[in-house]
């Protein structure tokens, strides 16, 4: 075979590999870009003079079930910090996504950004029929600080006062499944964290973040209690799946692998996923959330459906 011939032969294969990389690329992004229909801005609260608000992102075809963001790091929360690429393997499958913004920290304590959260799945629970969702079928997802919070509607999410004046907080904030990525879930004890100062104190990149006297070991010790998911587990944990970077040093494994023995003492179901060599976030992480749907899917969607 001459030169001109395997010249050929050469070019038609690039082609082909070419046309075949360009049709792989378009159907992986086509994949992150569902249709859906998405309202942003909804109000659920104020905050220290601040309008405290969730988005809706609402599929094509619903399941009738709903999934809440928190959209936090660092407990810090942007409007412009999520996009809807990012759960498209959720509102592929019918998820209705719910993304919760608070007031940032320092603005807003941790405390607050707490209660706050608490408000915005009572706030969608009582507003359920108008979103399409099953109010007693509500899972919830983040990571890092976003994490932290899923776990304290997890652990401390249940039905608000009977008497409460506006009916939005009488509603339950409880949540019945958890997908999160390294949550925090013991202020009380940091471990191995580079954040511990080893004093007892609060995490030292967000000594501002608990309010004023947060480095007063007496004031400390209740608010550290007060928002460690491992220290309010009890028998009415929802199923949780926890995602952790085993190299993780901002806030090591330790803090779920803790937080999963605790559960699963009590019964409770809690699938703990170590990544090898992974620190505080990875590359892979958007494949991750096909795993997080099939959770969602395995405790959320009715059977048959």
């Amino acid at each position: 075979m001459n030169w001109s011939c395997w010249a050929k032969r050469i070019g038609i294969t690039l082609g082909a590999g070419f046309l075949l990389l360009a049709a792989m690329s378009l159907g992986v992004w086509v994949y992150y870009h569902p249709d859906v229909t998405r309202t942003n801005g909804i109000v659920y609260g104020k905050r220290n003079g601040h309008d405290v608000t969730i988005d809706v992102v609402r599929p094509m075809s619903p399941n009738g079930i709903g999934v809440m963001l928190m959209v936090s790091g660092g407990w810090k929360s942007g409007t412009n910090a999520f996009a809807p690429w990012m759960t498209a393997p959720l509102t592929r499958r019918g998820y209705t996504v719910f993304a919760v913004y608070h007031v940032s920290q320092p603005a807003s304590s941790v405390q607050e950004i707490n209660a706050d959260v608490q408000r915005a799945t009572r706030f969608i629970r009582h507003h359920a029929k108008e979103y399409g969702i099953d109010p007693s079928r509500i899972g919830v997802t983040g990571g890092s600080a976003g994490g932290h919070l899923s776990l304290m509607l997890a652990t401390r999410g249940g039905p608000g006062p009977a008497d409460a004046p506006d009916p939005v907080d009488r509603e339950s904030s409880a949540v019945q499944a958890v997908a999160i990525f390294y949550p925090v879930t013991d202020l009380v004890d940091l471990g191995d964290s580079t954040e511990n100062l080893h004093d007892g104190g609060p995490p030292k990149s967000f000594v501002k973040a608990f309010g004023p006297g947060a480095t007063n070991p007496v004031v400390w010790a209740p608010i550290a209690r007060d928002l460690s998911p491992l220290h309010h587990l009890a028998t009415n944990l929802p199923p949780t799946l926890i995602y952790h970077g085993g190299a993780d040093t901002l806030v090591p494994a330790d803090q779920s692998q803790r937080f999963q023995k605790r559960a699963l003492e009590l019964g409770r179901t809690v699938e703990l996923v170590v990544v090898p060599g992974k620190r505080h976030g990875w590359p892979t992480m958007l494949l991750d959330i096909f795993r997080f749907r099939d959770w969602f899917d395995r405790y959320l969607r009715p059977e048959g459906r």
